[in-house]
């Protein structure tokens, strides 16, 4: 069964302004929709991000593979490493951590990988989730993902989850995101206040729901000195501290100092990075995440070689749509060793989506796997050619945090460490 068509859609959907260590979230996310059409008239799709770099190397990649086996999997990577060369594609945010072509290709060809996995699914009659070696779990737990936020964007009306700038307002949107999808677990994205406010909110949090595991997380903006200092001050209250620090070895240095486990998704993003990451302890939790570790059958690789070594597993998140979700999904469900809820973006979006209603849902906080062979999902063109549009509109190319936080604060600094 050979590819025929490839289809690569870019889309633009209306994102809150969460704030971050990069700045804070611009008024539209952009994503890129790949759909794979086979000779057979089957047709799987992908999803990945929408940065304009990105977006052009996706579609140099969909020309080139054209004619591939939907069964070729190192065929068709072969094909995207050629294709990619010695580039390097960079974020503007550098909330993931360091580019590389490794970690280039890997992003490139994960979307194609994805859609094929969704086409093998349906010529089987089976869920991707038996494809990567069958469920250990019927539905996956995530966190409530919390972010401090303004109440709108400049110049527009309050959105509906309005202000989160202190720990009364963190608490306040937790307790509309556990209570609207049931979460068993909090995350709070820190690294936007200096670390006595965010440590006030976590403690905030931890009297609120004294039975939800909590993890923070400030990309990487604390020094060794800081990270060590507020890891401490929160033994017994955190699951893990998320890259409190940047690189392996300033990693390391903390983790030998605190008591809870260290995460990350920024230091350890390629398997290259993993010899040194064991060697010296730096983590206890790696945040896996597809879209930059290759795709599924890739990742569920990396699972199995973390399990060998003790690190646990978790899984990063983005601003995403519900091919991601379902992608995610059906990964963590045939993956033993994630044992602590991914994180998603997913409640953020407020119901846009490129994906018909009714296969993804959470209950008590967690998304059952999808019905159906394949992802499971299917594709709302009239959503579709809506978010389209709205790429074509709204003016944004690349995700700009930093530019836009200064836009509105022109003192605003995304240095590292910033305390």
């Amino acid at each position: 069964m050979r590819i025929r068509e490839i289809n690569v859609t870019p889309v633009a959907f209306r994102d809150p302004p969460l704030l971050n260590a990069a700045g804070v979230h611009e008024p539209w996310a952009l994503r890129t929709v790949v759909e794979v059409v086979t000779d057979e008239g089957l047709t799987g799709l992908g999803e990945t991000y929408g940065d304009l770099d990105h977006l052009v190397r996706v579609r140099d990649a969909a020309e080139a593979l054209i004619g591939h086996d939907v069964y070729g999997h190192n065929a068709m990577y072969a094909t995207v490493a050629g294709l990619v060369g010695a580039d390097v594609v960079t974020d503007l945010h550098g909330l993931t951590g360091t580019s590389s072509r490794a970690k280039t290709v890997d992003r490139i060809f994960s979307p194609f990988e994805v859609a094929c996995l969704d086409i093998r699914g349906k010529a089987a009659g089976r869920p991707v989730v038996d494809l990567l070696g069958g469920r250990v779990r019927d539905a996956v737990p995530y966190s409530a993902y919390l972010f401090y936020k303004w109440a709108g964007h400049p110049g527009a009306p309050e959105d509906g989850f309005g202000a989160a700038l202190d720990p009364e307002g963190v608490v306040e949107q937790a307790r509309l995101l556990i209570g609207r999808y049931g979460f068993r677990s909090i995350k709070l994205k820190g690294g936007v206040y200096p670390p006595e406010q965010e440590v006030e909110a976590i403690r905030a949090l931890r009297e609120a729901f004294p039975g939800h595991p909590l993890r923070l997380d400030p990309n990487a903006v604390w020094s060794v000195e800081t990270s060590i200092r507020v890891g401490r001050e929160l033994d017994g209250v955190l699951e893990y501290l998320e890259d409190p620090t940047e690189g392996i070895e300033g990693m390391a240095r903390v983790a030998a100092e605190v008591p809870m486990p260290l995460a990350t998704n920024m230091c350890v993003v390629t398997p290259e990075h993993l010899p040194e990451a064991v060697r010296r302890n730096a983590i206890g939790v790696l945040l896996t995440d597809h879209h930059y570790w290759g795709g599924l059958v890739r990742s569920a690789h990396i699972a199995t070689l973390c399990e060998t070594f003790g690190i646990e597993l978790s899984m990063h998140s983005n601003s995403h749509l519900g091919i991601s979700l379902a992608a995610m999904t059906h990964l963590a469900a045939a993956t033993p060793s994630v044992t602590h809820a991914c994180d998603t973006h997913t409640p953020w979006q407020d119901g846009q989506d490129v994906v018909a209603p009714g296969a993804l849902r959470f209950v008590d906080g967690a998304v059952p796997v999808p019905d159906g062979p394949g992802l499971g999902v299917e594709l709302d063109r009239d959503a579709l050619a809506i978010m389209n549009e709205q790429y074509e509109k709204c003016g944004v190319r690349s995700r700009d945090d930093t530019t836009y936080m200064r836009s509105v604060d022109p003192s605003f600094s995304a240095r590292r460490p910033r305390w």
